[in-house]
């Protein structure tokens, strides 16, 4: 699963690339991590939402924990009551110029990143919602990995080619799922020594 990526054009640039327009756009860093802002587009603008829907924990008396972002929603799952709605009505596209997977054994991981050879930025299938607790957030799409990326990881971000943006955004839902399948074209691998776990 994607628990970090990196988006380092600038607002105006990704908001030309989608023929959006600017909307609501606070702070974020160029490597997002779950619970954290990043962009997507979703009716028609480009803006920040939290990465990830809030899931509310409970605690061994009943006392309501700090929400956990849930940053992932499984292709195979989008019919399930967490994802149903968004998917139905809710869906955008998050701008990504390189995502990453961890690799290696426990304790001691790295960062593998992935891009496309072709474009400094690709969208990925999101979902998003208006929450009480952090107000809009998305969450990633995720089906099977592609050849490239399965040697690191058994799952991997829905990767939309252009032309099926549109599909994705205002489609049937029918014709959106179709479009969550592997990444069929050549990606990059760049296998690093960048720790998993920054301290």
């Amino acid at each position: 699963m994607c628990n970090l990526y990196r988006m380092t054009k600038a607002t105006a640039e990704v908001a030309n690339l989608f023929s959006a327009k600017v909307g609501s756009v606070g702070n974020f860093a160029t490597e997002v991590y779950p619970g954290y802002p990043g962009l997507v587009i979703a009716g028609g603008e480009l803006r920040s939402m939290v990465w990830g829907f809030p899931l509310t924990l409970k605690g061994k008396n009943g006392q309501a924990l700090k929400p956990k972002p849930i940053n992932n929603a499984r292709a195979d799952k989008l019919d399930g009551f967490m994802w149903r709605y968004s998917f139905q009505e809710r869906r955008c596209l998050i701008p990504v110029t390189a995502f990453a997977e961890a690799e290696g054994d426990k304790g001691s991981k790295t960062r593998t990143w992935f891009t496309l050879p072709d474009q400094e930025v690709f969208a990925v299938a999101g979902l998003w919602r208006d929450t009480p607790e952090w107000g809009p957030s998305y969450t990633m799409v995720m089906t099977e990995a592609c050849q490239h990326v399965a040697d690191v990881h058994d799952r991997m971000p829905v990767i939309l080619k252009q032309d099926d943006w549109s599909d994705w955004l205002d489609g049937l839902p029918d014709k959106a799922g179709l479009l969550c399948r592997p990444y069929a074209d050549l990606m990059v691998v760049n296998g690093t020594n960048e720790p998993w776990v920054r301290r």
